[in-house]
């Protein structure tokens, strides 16, 4: 195991953060409107969310830097600014943790598929570079590359991200098949885990995609599959349309009673994802306690 992921673990498990859209939504972000952007327009926000996720109890807070690669900003003014925004990212959730938790670079998939050619891997791993190297330099202690659904493109992620010396996990996105153990592309569990360990990631997980109460027989697939580490970040509940309103079922409660099974099925970190909140945090938190 990676020596800094090893020290973080050695109390037991870890509790990581929660929803970062949902919540800047909360503080008036527009729908449809980059979240990465108020890195620069909005700190005092940002900040906001990533200082309550610290105050509730996270020991790892993420960046709000989700799509801040030049392939996601494409089409967008905001293609220019991907290291100002990503720098941007990394100074509030360490401004925020100020010593309390540690900061892991966020990031996410290009929103370009590579097996249709709507990119080609040279420009893939030049946009995932140029976010991670951003990341790096200001600071992160370790990186993120989450919500992945193709294994290709969360590899070449992978080997950029590794060129950091930094410490990598890897979260894939199942939400497809019968059993909701495999990725869009029909990647299953076990596949990715030992791919992704063969690749040289530090920590193998899977974020989004389902609730928690499903996720308790993926960790154990994940698990069996690999000896490293695995992050786990679940949605609160299945989503329901309301209107304008996406609306997720989970209570907090509810969210952290899985907590234990998930314990003992192998996750070593775990938090939320969509719709999750700093309630969930501190529900997490007191089942850790």
């Amino acid at each position: 195991m990676n020596e800094f992921l090893e020290q973080l673990l050695a109390d037991g498990p870890v509790i990581t953060d929660g929803a970062w859209g949902t919540q800047l939504q909360l503080r008036g972000l527009p729908s449809g409107h980059c979240p990465d952007e108020w890195n620069r327009s909005h700190p005092e926000r940002v900040e906001e969310v990533a200082r309550a996720y610290v105050e509730e109890g996270s020991q790892i807070i993420l960046t709000n830097t989700f799509r801040a690669n030049r392939l996601a900003l494409a089409h967008s003014d905001l293609v220019e600014e991907v290291a100002a925004i990503n720098k941007a990212g990394v100074e509030i959730s360490r401004r925020a943790a100020d010593g309390r938790a540690s900061v892991f670079g966020s990031i996410g998939p290009s929103g370009k598929m590579l097996f249709a050619g709507e990119v080609s891997e040279v420009d893939l791993q030049n946009a995932m570079t140029e976010q991670i190297e951003a990341l790096a330099d200001a600071g992160v202690a370790a990186l993120v590359v989450e919500t992945m659904s193709d294994l290709a493109e969360a590899k070449v992620a992978l080997v950029a991200a590794k060129r950091t010396g930094l410490p990598v996990i890897v979260c894939m996105v199942f939400d497809s098949g019968r059993e909701l153990d495999r990725t869009m592309m029909g990647v299953t569990a076990k596949q990715a885990a030992e791919q992704l360990t063969d690749a040289g990631a530090d920590g193998i997980g899977a974020n989004c995609g389902q609730s928690i109460d499903s996720y308790v027989d993926l960790c154990r697939q994940l698990n069996a599959a690999t000896s490293l580490p695995i992050w786990i970040k679940p949605n609160a509940g299945v989503p329901r349309i309301e209107g304008d309103e996406t609306i997720y079922g989970a209570t907090a409660e509810e969210f952290a009673k899985h907590a234990s099974r998930l314990f003992e099925a192998g996750a070593s970190f775990l938090g939320g994802c969509c719709g999750t909140s700093p309630e969930f945090v501190t529900a997490l938190s007191g089942q850790i306690r």
